[in-house]
């Protein structure tokens, strides 16, 4: 099934970066908020996204204008019955994403994929509160959206080839690189960066180098374009805390503890760049 047309449930910067991705691929867009003043910050953002790109000579104004035509949005789930996949790209709220799962399901038609782009939640459990387990799948993007190449595709213990091969064929339409992942709590990439992430906290809490030199070392020695420690604060701390915590628990191995020195900066508020301190100061 060839998708000509995505609904996207959230216009925050995963669903705005998603929107931006599809439309400058000639794809239609249909971006859905609870509020208005969401859904035009979602649009001004790509704008103001196809406008960087427009001065570094990647895109045309022509090109833009053409992109922004495509994307169309709404305060109203009725309008995401011209699509044939959603994106759910909701907050990272379990119970959240379940109620607007449930809703759209009962709306849309039987044969429209939905698509979920948590970086965490179990893509199983997602599809069980849909009557089409076999049609939902993992769409995890990356952010920012529109510059990075990753799409994680994650299968559910049910979903079918034909989903699958219709959401890969549009990633690569997007210009992306899919990587396809069986359901497992933090799929692949988050698997292996946030407990490397943990680790770097308690070499800095055991004293063997400062952040600076930590840093410094992963990004010289293992040519990563930002260390983990201030890519922590870039994701934030809390977020950080709180994958390890969801590991510890769906795992039950004691490897995957949180670092008594992260869980001690998110008590003491200090999330990172959103909170101007973290490891470092903003």
């Amino acid at each position: 099934m060839a998708i000509q047309t995505v609904g996207i449930i959230g216009a925050g910067t995963m669903g705005n970066g998603i929107a931006q991705a599809c439309a400058v691929a000639g794809v239609n867009v249909v971006m859905v908020d609870i509020a208005q003043a969401a859904v035009d910050k979602g649009v001004a953002t790509v704008a103001g996204s196809l406008d960087r790109l427009i001065k570094k000579d990647k895109l045309t104004a022509a090109q833009k204008d053409a992109a922004l035509a495509l994307i169309k949005g709404s305060t109203n789930y009725d309008d995401l019955k011209s699509a044939q996949l959603v994106i759910e790209a909701a907050t990272e709220n379990h119970e959240l994403k379940l109620k607007i799962l449930k809703q759209v399901d009962a709306m849309l038609a039987p044969e429209v994929i939905i698509a979920s782009n948590t970086s965490s939640i179990s893509i199983t459990q997602l599809a069980a509160a849909t009557s089409r387990a076999e049609r939902f799948i993992g769409m995890h993007f990356f952010n920012p959206v529109p510059m990075m190449a990753l799409v994680e595709i994650i299968r559910g213990y049910l979903t079918s080839d034909a989903t699958h091969d219709a959401v890969k064929e549009l990633a690569v339409k997007l210009g992306k690189s899919p990587i396809t992942v069986k359901n497992a709590p933090g799929f692949v990439v988050n698997r292996i960066l946030v407990p490397m992430i943990n680790e770097a906290f308690f070499v800095l809490a055991e004293g063997l180098a400062t952040a600076e030199d930590i840093d410094a070392g992963m990004k010289l020695g293992c040519n990563q374009p930002i260390g983990p420690l201030a890519l922590a604060d870039m994701i934030g701390l809390d977020v950080c805390l709180a994958v390890m915590e969801v590991y510890l628990e769906q795992f039950g191995d004691s490897k995957y503890r949180p670092c008594p020195l992260l869980k001690e900066m998110v008590a003491a508020g200090q999330l990172g760049r959103k909170t101007g301190r973290g490891v470092y100061t903003y």
